[in-house]
């Protein structure tokens, strides 16, 4: 399973599945990370956390902990097995 922490810098990725219970899988889905949303990784602070990804045309950061909750895929790959 590879998830949004472990994506590299200037890799576009699709969201597959968020993992995680009640009001963190909230907030998650509430900045727009959902299943099918395409991601791509700009940067990462000096130590790696926060990172700072493109989706829906802005930009945002997102904590390691958080991004390690996001399952994904690259871009083109089969979402739904």
């Amino acid at each position: 399973m590879k998830t949004l922490k472990d994506t590299p810098i200037g890799e576009t990725v699709c969201i597959v599945k968020l993992h995680g219970e009640g009001a963190v899988k909230r907030r998650i889905m509430d900045m727009g990370l959902t299943k099918g949303t395409s991601i791509y990784v700009r940067k990462r602070a000096p130590l790696g956390d926060p990172m700072e990804i493109h989706l829906r045309g802005f930009e945002m950061s997102i904590r390691g902990e958080d991004a390690a909750k996001i399952e994904v895929v690259e871009e083109g790959e089969k979402l739904w097995k």
